[in-house]
């Protein structure tokens, strides 16, 4: 039976990520917006980095950061170790180089949706917001049943395809311990949906406390270990970057057969981690209290570049500079493990391992925050208590089954999901693309002119929000 399933899921993901589907609107859309924004992910880089400090107008309200923290936990995640090892042991090196491409463009998709989600975003009764692709597609088009089926694909990407991904993805790195055995696997499960469990029946304020310790520790740690490994292998830089862009513009392995390519590892496994144009993040985007919906699609963008240009080249670098050689059997976590042993010794398998459940666990809380607002969405009012205590014990459930499905169903089915995200979203975000250059110009010509910019709707051509009115 799951075999079936496998096979016709694999079949389905396959045809999206032909060169005429997935990665073509990714692309396509990423130069588009950059174009149209010049270049805005290079010019306002900085500007990103400072509003990330702000402080929101109500201190009980989400910050711009704790949005950031929330969106980060579910991009860094698994995706940034075991993603990349894919990539690297079923693409080559140059797939790296093409998850980086994705992350640049990705940018500028980061920075259109998230700012939208800010505009036709929707206030509580006790005044925090919340928001995100369904209710621009709701608000703005005025085709709330496109809202209706983005919401269920994405319920389903993050609760069934992710977060059992995830938590076979934490599982996987027990493998290279003698101790470990099959029953390991429902053990590793049983622990994360307890953790799991205990976040999410708390609620979103304990989800975004949770991501806001645990993001920026792990990240840094992460980075850290991985210069660690550069630096004792310092004379292979000429080496690795060869590797990485000779392999890149190989074009005749490259056409030769492109689903195998690293073109197609660069952008499958980049959308994986980054998720720019999938409309995930602006879920997180739309909760921040900010006084310009451009301050949010700023710091969403700066997102984008922590997960693929940091962490996801920190595990690339720790792998290539260990001279390890990729190999498609070790895909997944045996290539990450077997190179950081040869850097770090026995500690270096011991660190991808402490390092996969945290990123995991965040991943997991990260992901599942997204799937409460697409709830409300489809039901069109606040789910009562009893439904949203079934609704997360059924996805705690979830997290337990994903660390004993194979690697080839964990994989596809999250690739599968992805695809359909990114095929509704990016064409709707084309469609809207002028109230967010609006608010980005609004937002320019406030900053030249020495202002905190303060966003108003009707200055920008913009009706029917719950916020922004004067």
């Amino acid at each position: 039976m799951l075999s079936n399933i496998n096979s016709i899921i694999n079949t389905i993901s396959g045809f999206l990520y032909e060169p005429y589907v997935v990665p073509l609107i990714l692309v396509l859309a990423g130069i588009f917006f950059t174009i149209r924004m010049n270049f805005l992910q290079f010019r306002l880089f900085g500007e990103s980095v400072r509003v990330v400090s702000e402080k929101p107008v109500n201190l009980e309200s989400t910050s711009s950061f704790g949005a950031l923290m929330v969106s980060t936990a579910s991009r860094v995640g698994t995706g940034n170790i075991m993603g990349v090892s894919t990539a690297l042991c079923l693409g080559g090196a140059g797939a790296i180089f093409w998850m980086w491409v994705t992350a640049l463009l990705g940018g500028a998709s980061a920075f259109v949706e998230s700012t939208l989600a800010q505009i036709y975003k929707k206030r509580y009764s006790q005044g925090h917001s919340y928001g995100g692709p369904s209710y621009y597609m709701q608000d703005a088009i005025g085709q709330r049943w496109l809202g209706i089926i983005f919401s269920i694909v994405l319920i389903l990407t993050y609760v069934v395809g992710y977060n059992m991904l995830a938590a076979y993805n934490t599982q996987d790195t027990f493998s290279v311990f003698s101790f470990y055995t099959t029953s390991t696997r429902y053990i590793v499960g049983a622990v994360l949906a307890i953790l799991f469990a205990f976040c999410v029946l708390g609620g979103g304020r304990r989800l975004t406390k949770v991501t806001e310790v645990l993001v920026p520790v792990m990240g840094v740690m992460y980075v850290a270990v991985s210069l660690v490994v550069v630096a004792m292998n310092i004379q292979r830089v000429p080496a690795v970057f060869g590797m990485i862009f000779g392999s890149a513009f190989d074009f005749k392995a490259i056409f030769g057969g492109f689903t195998g390519s690293c073109i197609m590892y660069g952008i499958k496994r980049g959308l994986y981690s980054n998720e720019a144009g999938m409309g995930s993040a602006p879920n997180a985007a739309a909760a921040a209290d900010v006084s310009h919906p451009a301050k949010q699609g700023l710091v969403q963008m700066l997102s984008v570049f922590i997960d693929t240009l940091l962490i996801c080249s920190a595990t690339a670098f720790m792998c290539l500079f260990s001279g390890v050689e990729p190999t498609a059997s070790a895909a997944g976590a045996a290539y990450v493990q077997s190179a950081t042993r040869t850097a770090l010794g026995d500690f270096g398998p011991l660190f991808v391992t402490v390092a996969v459940c945290l990123f995991a666990f965040t991943t997991l809380i990260g992901n599942y925050y997204y799937t409460e607002g697409c709830l409300r969405f489809i039901l069109n009012r606040e789910p009562s208590k009893i439904f949203m205590t079934c609704f997360r014990l059924f996805a705690t459930f979830l997290v337990f089954i994903g660390a004993a499905v194979s690697a080839g169903l964990a994989w596809d089915t999250a690739d599968l999901l992805q695809a359909l995200m990114v095929i509704i979203n990016v064409p709707v975000i084309v469609i809207l693309t002028k109230p967010a250059i609006n608010a980005l110009k609004d937002y320019e010509a406030q900053k030249k002119a020495g202002k905190n910019p303060i966003y108003i709707a009707k200055n920008n051509g913009v009706e029917n929000t719950d916020f922004w009115k004067n």
